[in-house]
């Protein structure tokens, strides 16, 4: 098992009951594939280094995550297709 940060944006004109609902999807894309999630941080709204598609803001989460690439690989192809998170990465840690 390796381990992984995931952090992805939101956009800000997604409501609060749609991005929950992006979340816990997101999460299940992680635990399908097998990988356990070991904290999930919501880091709420903040501004943009530079603009992303005309927004300014973006509402940033934060899952540290055990699991083996595949689902990080899954997570990536999911991520790139949902026309809600306009942006997102995965960094493996050192333990």
């Amino acid at each position: 098992m390796r381990n992984y940060e995931v952090m992805f944006v939101v956009k800000p004109t997604v409501e609060d009951e749609a991005t929950k609902a992006i979340v816990e999807n997101m999460k299940k894309v992680l635990e399908n594939k097998g990988a356990k999630i070991t904290n999930v941080q919501n880091m709420g709204r903040r501004e943009l280094a530079y603009e992303i598609d005309t927004f300014k803001n973006g509402n940033y989460f934060l899952f540290k995550v055990e699991g083996e690439p595949e689902a990080v690989k899954e997570f990536d192809r999911v991520a790139n297709i949902n026309e809600d998170i306009i942006r997102h990465i995965v960094v493996k840690r050192e333990k």
